[in-house]
């Protein structure tokens, strides 16, 4: 069971489709959330302040998240339409303003122009991606405005995958390990704080 941890949705069960996507677990949720709480505070600024790109969203669960904690957007990008059903329907369950789905390739979305270039970037792609693939992506989604300068980055992948799927020149910190599951934190541009810390277990 899926549920939004905390903010003015804290509890709602999000549905969470048969096949198809890896939801993220609640205690990597709950760590990467308090890293992106800590890393705020340390900017000085709040969540009212953050567009999220959640890309790979699957049930939505890390930019439903970040609204009901006050994000102002979030842009929730999934191209199975099955999953994009449930989606949908979890986005009104959450029921925060500043949702916006759409249903497409994380890799055609550079064609599309950017309402809002996003300062906070979750990408949760299948552990089939290859960390080049995603450094890719990023690069094309930087480059069409979707994400902002001095953006934070945080890319979920499989522990055993060592390599970065950061891009070349993106400001990266230590991975953070969490079982099976590995997340890897950035930012677009160097300066500022950047959440995370030491490698876990």
């Amino acid at each position: 069971m899926t549920r939004i941890i905390a903010g003015v949705a804290r509890g709602r069960r999000l549905s969470v489709p048969s096949s198809g996507t890896r939801p993220t677990s609640d205690r990597v949720r709950e760590s990467l959330f308090s890293a992106l709480d800590s890393a705020l505070l340390a900017d000085g600024a709040g969540w009212a302040q953050v567009d999220v790109l959640d890309l790979f969203a699957g049930t939505g669960a890390l930019g439903l998240e970040a609204l009901s904690r006050g994000a102002r957007s979030a842009v929730l990008v999934e191209r199975s339409r099955p999953a994009g059903r449930v989606l949908a329907a979890n986005v009104d369950v959450v029921a925060c303003p500043g949702a916006q789905v759409v249903l497409r390739d994380a890799r055609q979305l550079a064609a599309v122009p950017a309402s809002t270039p996003a300062t906070l970037v979750l990408v949760d792609p299948p552990y089939d991606w290859a960390s080049a693939a995603i450094r890719g992506l990023l690069e094309e989604l930087r480059a069409a405005g979707w994400i902002a300068d001095g953006a934070v980055v945080v890319v979920e992948r499989a522990a055993k995958d060592a390599e970065s799927p950061l891009p070349v020149g993106w400001e990266e910190d230590r991975r953070r390990t969490y079982g099976d599951t590995a997340l890897w934190y950035g930012r677009v541009a160097p300066g500022g704080s950047v959440p995370g810390g030491e490698e876990g277990g």
